[in-house]
């Protein structure tokens, strides 16, 4: 109660920052921090000491940055150890401002976060395409299938696995009632026990394979059923195209979000900067070492994969349970993806969609992956791992000799060849997907996401929805944000 009835009652100063910082439609839309108040925030009068030192250019770590200076705060910096921004995102550039994507491509229903910074950052979108046959091959066998209308698993199968991920939330799935029992199983053990026909088996090891970075054997129910728990419990909408997670894309390749969000933060970004060591993350003001300098900063943003917070040396050591939870992060699916350029979509105009899936091939899935206006054609592929050569010219010549069986003989002569093997393309990016095994989230999982003294885990491995897609990492680099501008009114609470 105020003490003077006749004079309206004040916010207190905290608070009204508070409140500016949750401010906003979503989680950090509309960060409204004023700019004297987060300086005086962070008693900046220190010199040398950031607020924030961000370790990550990727969608997570430069949507952080990006919002803590619509907020209002300036004292921060942004390291990235590649020499370039987008992390897991990666664009292939074919010319004339034409490009196809390397990395994390897609976006779809319900990726609410991923849309609203697209648009926010003028970058346009568009439908994948679909229309029109996909072809399959095993061994000589080749069937040609529309699949647009959907997966074509047994929808009997798909109800159950829709049920079952409704007990699982995907926020902490660790924390579901019947965790204990779903963690023991892989999803192959489970699969093994529904009587599933040869086709689901095929269909479910190429699904899971391009979603979880693993074949059901290698994937954990628990894992699986709360990524399904994300797309509206259904499986339909995280594998499908149509009206699911793959149905969109992004003019200019998912990397512009980056490209454009480091533009706009200029030399608060620094490239080919790799953190080596933080010191201090358990006092005031935390050390962050690079090969360049040494970053001093009242919170550090880790906006990477566990598997990456790894290689960096903690002093003093991270609690047991963090390092142990990093020390089995699985890094063990990387992928690669290849790109072949035609000087048409040829494949259109004979009723196919540019979709082969072989089941004993190099190809695990290739698709049409054309500009928006067909002004080229474009396929790519994700492709297995140890089944194709290292050495362009042969990796081209063996894709184009079963594209052209797959969608006919103009596919032997590609314009452009690229690939992009993540596992060796630098060591910064030593999985692309999460293959979380049996038993991992049940005994490590509560340890992924609270802070550890001054050290905020981010990246999209952290989000609460949508965990390891472009979408998770955008909100996740939102809710980091949130953290370090409720932490600085708690700073300034101390001066």
């Amino acid at each position: 109660m105020n003490s003077n009835d006749d004079e309206p009652s004040k916010p207190d100063p905290q608070r009204r920052l508070i409140l500016k910082a949750m401010g906003g439609a979503t989680l950090l839309a509309g960060l409204t921090l004023n700019v004297s108040n987060a300086a005086e925030a962070s008693n900046t009068s220190d010199t040398g000491i950031l607020d924030v030192v961000i370790i990550g250019a990727g969608l997570s770590g430069l949507t952080s940055a990006r919002d803590l200076k619509n907020a209002g705060c300036e004292s921060f910096v942004v390291l990235e150890a590649r020499d370039r921004v987008g992390g897991r995102t990666y664009n292939h550039d074919l010319g004339n401002g034409l490009v196809s994507e390397a990395g994390g491509q897609w976006i779809g229903p319900g990726q609410t976060a991923v849309f609203d910074l697209a648009r926010e950052l003028n970058v346009e979108t568009f439908p994948s395409y679909y229309e029109g046959k996909a072809v399959f091959f095993a061994g000589d066998a080749k069937v040609e299938q529309d699949t647009s209308d959907g997966l074509g698993f047994d929808p009997e199968l798909v109800r159950k696995i829709n049920d079952l991920s409704r007990t699982v939330p995907s926020k902490d799935p660790w924390n579901a009632k019947n965790a204990a029992e779903l963690d023991k199983l892989s999803v192959g053990d489970w699969l093994s026990k529904q009587n599933v026909r040869l086709i689901d088996k095929v269909g479910f090891n190429t699904t899971m394979t391009l979603s979880f970075g693993g074949p059901p054997a290698s994937v954990g129910l628990l894992q699986y059923l709360s990524v399904i728990n994300t797309s509206d419990c259904s499986l339909e909408n995280l594998e499908g195209m149509k009206g699911g997670a793959q149905e969109t894309r992004l003019v200019g390749g998912s990397q512009i979000l980056s490209v454009r969000m480091a533009e706009a933060l200029g030399n608060k970004v620094q490239l080919s900067c790799p953190v080596r060591r933080i010191v201090g993350w358990d006092r005031d003001v935390v050390e962050v070492h690079t090969d360049q300098a040494v970053f001093r900063a009242r919170k550090v943003v880790a906006a990477l994969s566990p598997a990456l917070c790894n290689q960096i040396a903690f002093d003093p050591p991270l609690p047991s349970g963090r390092a142990q939870l990093q020390n089995l992060w699985p890094a063990h699916g990387p992928m690669r993806k290849t790109a072949h350029v035609y000087e048409k979509p040829f494949w259109r105009a004979k009723g196919l969609n540019g979709q082969i899936v072989q089941t004993d091939g190099p190809v695990i899935l290739a698709y049409d992956n054309s500009p928006p206006d067909g002004s080229l054609g474009v396929i790519n592929a994700f492709v297995r791992t140890g089944n194709l050569s290292s050495e362009a010219v042969t990796a081209q010549s063996t894709l184009s000799a079963i594209y052209a069986k797959a969608l006919g003989e103009q596919a032997l002569n590609p314009i452009q060849f690229h690939d992009q093997d993540w596992g060796k393309i630098d060591p910064w990016t030593l999985t692309c997907m999460n293959p979380i095994p049996p038993g991992f989230w049940t005994k490590w999982g509560e340890f992924l996401k609270p802070a550890i003294g001054n050290l905020i885990w981010s990246g999209s491995e952290n989000a609460d929805i949508w965990a390891g897609a472009m979408d998770g990492a955008v909100r996740s680099g939102h809710r980091a944000a949130l953290e370090v501008l409720q932490a600085l009114v708690q700073v300034r609470r101390t001066v």
